[in-house]
């Protein structure tokens, strides 16, 4: 599929990195469009883009890639908003931690303009253009989950786009064990991360607080509007992965309440050995790709 315009909607962190990274692609047109005066500004400073406008809507008719990087509300928002205003034959993808939300908001979209749902699994602890980079996706993971009518042709260029921002790979599954395995492994360690910053001795724990608690606290300063859709778009799956984490803290409650060492040894012996068995399969890069 020859591309000659791609259209990033919403430059904040991924959005702007994806601008850049795709930057010289297939000789494409890259087009960032952005809303307030200050990312445009810093947008244009930092040559995120080909071309900005703060007008996208504008430019769907002649895009032939359109990428909604904005939260979960505003790509739905903007999918209703816009439905009939996307080329015919164009594709159609976003980068939500959500996807199932996303992909049934989608369905609005007329016959032949096919929508993709991604997820590059790649992020910072902070956000905004201002710490947007080319860079930020070479070895990571990037997901793809194509609908029942997606083409080859748009998928085969879901790969091309992917491997020239430097992805590490591209793994295909559906919106539903997205969402049920990113619950896992993304949402439920940011509410491990702002329930330990909720306790009562946050504070007061500075100067005895190791690595451990640093690296377990990194993500607990997230964009909270983002993180709030996020939660609840995703709430069945991540209810389950909760409460699951509750029943395991409590057996681990009660072999510590109880002082039963040799309970409390056999749960520790089990959790580590799955953890070095990871650790040596990323040594020898057997999880190249993910597992769905």
């Amino acid at each position: 599929m020859e591309v000659k315009r791609i259209l990033v909607v919403g430059l904040g962190l991924i959005g702007g990195s994806l601008a850049m990274a795709l930057q010289g692609f297939d000789g494409c047109e890259v087009v960032g469009g952005v809303r307030s005066q200050r990312t445009y500004e810093k947008a244009k400073d930092r040559r995120a883009a080909d071309r900005l406008t703060f007008h996208p809507e504008e430019e769907l008719p002649q895009s032939d890639v359109v990428i909604l990087c904005q939260d979960p509300a505003g790509i739905i928002s903007f999918l209703r908003d816009n439905r009939d205003r996307f080329k015919p034959g164009s594709l159609v993808m976003d980068v939500c931690g959500v996807k199932t939300a996303i992909a049934e908001a989608a369905r609005c979209l007329p016959e032949g303009v096919d929508f993709i749902g991604c997820h590059p699994m790649a992020g910072k602890e902070v956000s905004g253009i201002d710490n947007a980079e080319a860079t930020l996706f070479r070895n990571t993971h990037f997901i793809i989950t194509p609908g029942e009518n997606s083409t080859e042709e748009h998928i085969a260029l879901l790969y091309r786009m992917a491997a020239y921002c430097r992805f590490g790979d591209v793994t295909r599954t559906t919106p539903e064990r997205h969402d049920e395995l990113i619950a896992y492994t993304s949402q439920l360690m940011h509410v491990i991360a702002v329930s330990v910053c909720d306790g009562a001795d946050f504070f007061s724990c500075q100067g005895f607080e190791g690595g451990s608690f640093r690296d377990c606290t990194r993500v607990a300063s997230l964009d909270v509007p983002m993180w709030t859709q996020l939660f609840t778009l995703n709430a069945p799956a991540l209810t389950k992965m909760v409460t699951e984490l509750e029943n395991r803290m409590r057996e681990y409650r009660l072999a510590i309440e109880a002082g039963d060492r040799e309970k409390l040894a056999a749960m520790l012996e089990i959790a580590a050995g799955r953890k070095k068995q990871v650790n040596l399969e990323r040594a020898r890069g057997d999880d190249v790709h993910p597992k769905f």
